[in-house]
């Protein structure tokens, strides 16, 4: 029976153990979404980590939309993220870049005052994280098929730009209601072409995306992310079990190196509306390595390496207090308490100045 501790393969990744690094926005970067010294650092700190899958980076400008976080497709965004890439792998780490488009989430006031492009025209819930406090999302329109070939090149070119960056591999972020997800889910998408209305025109983009960059980086340098359970953003499905197998099962296709499935506790943590597991469901469909993710602890996160659910865990809080988290839970040693104060500030409080076990 494998444990937290046990090597695994990630695709073409030997990780030495199996609590990987949870993608989490941490806005550190710059208001051009350049890198900053202190990520080098930060992400230096938790290279014991299995595998660092790192924040959200925006492919392009019309696809990022979130203060100080960090993008890839400029010479300057690649040059910083190097410096991470360096830091990590001098740390004896490895990490993979976290690929972004938030869709219909990008407030126009990060793109020139332009309209966000959606599956469909529709407006997320709540408000926009700005430089200028909270605002109302704007209504998005919906992205025109002459569209998508543009769509997938951005993918390419930041995948390109991630390789050139040092990164070990990428991560395509088709979550948490952002662009790919909206149009994986019917409550977000509404099209009559062929990437809308039944389950396969509705993961289309899913797989499309997911070949253009596996066909830079290789499959087996190639993850997903997806998170079947409930809604997110405004963003659900009204039967997400045979949606969600089915993307497994393109994706398996294809052979990519990793699918991680975002898989919250039945406790409450995340609100109402929220299903049981789907990860046993989807596990039959998919060949590759399944990585896990939410609010996990030691004893849920060893059952389902037990029961052949997961092959490894993504922790995110965790890590945030605890640079050295495998070593923490190796040993026993009581769990610090992170500071969601400084979540998202642009300094080193609660960034890097979490104590390392001596």
């Amino acid at each position: 029976m494998p444990t937290l501790f046990d090597p695994v393969r990630i695709g073409a990744i030997n990780a030495p153990n199996r609590i990987l690094v949870a993608p989490m926005t941490r806005a550190r970067g710059t208001r051009d979404h350049v890198p900053t010294p202190i990520m080098a650092e930060y992400y230096a700190q938790r290279a014991g980590a299995g595998l660092i899958i790192s924040e959200a980076i925006g492919i392009s400008r019309r696809g990022l939309g979130w203060p100080y976080a960090t993008g890839i497709w400029t010479v300057e965004q690649v040059a910083g993220w190097r410096r991470v890439t360096d830091a990590v792998h001098g740390a004896g780490g490895r990490i993979v870049a976290q690929l972004w488009h938030m869709g219909r989430t990008v407030h126009p006031s990060f793109i020139e005052g332009a309209q966000p492009v959606a599956a469909s025209v529709t407006t997320a819930p709540g408000h926009a994280h700005t430089y200028v406090g909270r605002q109302p999302y704007a209504t998005a329109r919906a992205l025109r098929l002459d569209e998508i070939s543009g769509l997938l090149e951005e993918f390419r070119a930041a995948t390109r730009n991630a390789l050139e960056s040092g990164f070990d591999g990428v991560q395509i972020h088709a979550a948490n209601g952002y662009l790919i997800d909206e149009f994986l889910r019917d409550g977000a998408n509404f099209r009559s072409d062929r990437y809308g209305g039944s389950i396969a025109n509705r993961i289309r983009l899913l797989r499309e995306v997911t070949e253009a960059v596996a066909g830079v980086a290789g499959a087996d340098r190639t993850g997903v992310r997806l998170s079947p359970n409930g809604e997110t953003q405004g963003v659900r499905d009204s039967d997400p079990e045979p949606l969600f197998i089915a993307a497994a099962e393109a994706l398996s296709a294809i052979g990519i190196g990793h699918l991680e499935l975002r898989e919250p506790p039945l406790d409450g943590t995340f609100g109402v509306g929220y299903l049981p597991p789907l990860a046993p469901k989807i596990r039959p469909a998919f060949k590759g390595p399944l990585l896990l993710n939410s609010d996990f602890d030691v004893g849920r996160a060893q059952a389902e390496l037990a029961a052949g659910v997961a092959d490894a865990i993504t922790f995110g809080r965790p890590f945030i207090a605890n640079p050295d988290l495998p070593r923490r839970l190796r040993n026993g040693t009581p769990l610090a308490r992170d500071n969601p104060e400084t979540w998202f500030t642009q300094g080193p409080e609660g960034y890097t100045d979490y104590h390392v076990l001596d």
